[in-house]
């Protein structure tokens, strides 16, 4: 499941007509790793303008949570789920700056805090096996940008940074400022990219998913198709499947 994936793909099957569109709304049943996802693209001029889904259940696993980490210090965070599970952290706390500039120290402190939390506390998906890991830390930050309402910053898998607000987290973190009663249902926010890329984020309806109380989470962003692109594999190229350096 990928947030901004899920907008990239909606619009290329509509733009090159993979699927046909209906003015002005398109819908799209998607279906993910996580479950299905309902997209909703904005049509006018036979121009897909902006896409938002609503993605599956969303809740909060642990709040409040405290860890001292070398290099970091003590910090708190929250545990939540939007597709997959992530680490909340405030940037300040982490001696952080949600800048471009500052990605590389982003990036460290981000593994580290990922691993600690990870051979700290046990992770547990309610029905999926495959998904009871931490993916990703997000760092928060307040914008300096009117009309946003703060600034995400994920770092995830084994150190790769988000270039989205990242859709599955800001998913997750939906559920915790629900939880914290700072958002409720109708109400929607601005959140905004290590880039300055940003998502439109609100909650369409409160639910529950398992044991846990959720919300179903929507998410509005833009997507552009850059080009078609042809792979070739020559049988005898003996790289034909790549290569990954690291």
């Amino acid at each position: 499941m990928c947030g901004h994936g899920i907008i990239a793909v909606t619009k290329v099957v509509l733009t090159c007509g993979m699927i046909m569109m209906q003015e002005p709304n398109t819908t799209l049943k998607i279906d993910s790793p996580a479950g299905i996802i309902t997209a909703f693209a904005e049509v006018k001029n036979s121009l897909v303008k902006s896409v938002r889904f609503q993605n599956v259940p969303s809740f909060v696993l642990s709040m409040d949570n405290t860890i001292t980490i070398d290099g970091v210090g003590e910090i708190h965070f929250d545990i939540a789920y939007g597709g997959a599970f992530y680490a909340f952290v405030s940037a300040r706390e982490c001696g952080v700056t949600l800048l471009s500039e500052s990605y590389r120290e982003l990036i460290e402190k981000g593994i580290r805090i990922k691993k600690a939390i990870m051979n700290s506390h046990g992770i547990q998906h309610p029905i999926e096996s495959d998904l009871s890991f931490l993916y990703g830390v997000i760092f928060i930050d307040e914008s300096e940008n009117p009309g946003v309402h703060s600034r995400n910053v994920c770092v995830f898998a084994d150190g790769e940074v988000d270039r989205s607000p990242t859709g599955t987290g800001v998913s997750a973190r939906l559920a915790l400022h629900h939880a914290k009663d700072e958002l409720k249902p109708g109400e929607s926010i601005v959140i905004e990219s290590i880039v300055g890329s940003s998502f439109k984020c609100s909650i369409k309806n409160l639910t529950s998913f398992e044991q846990y109380p959720a919300i179903i989470p929507e998410i509005e962003g833009t997507a552009y198709v850059t080009g078609k692109h042809t792979f070739l594999l020559d049988p005898d190229d003996p790289f034909k499947h790549g290569f990954f350096l690291r």
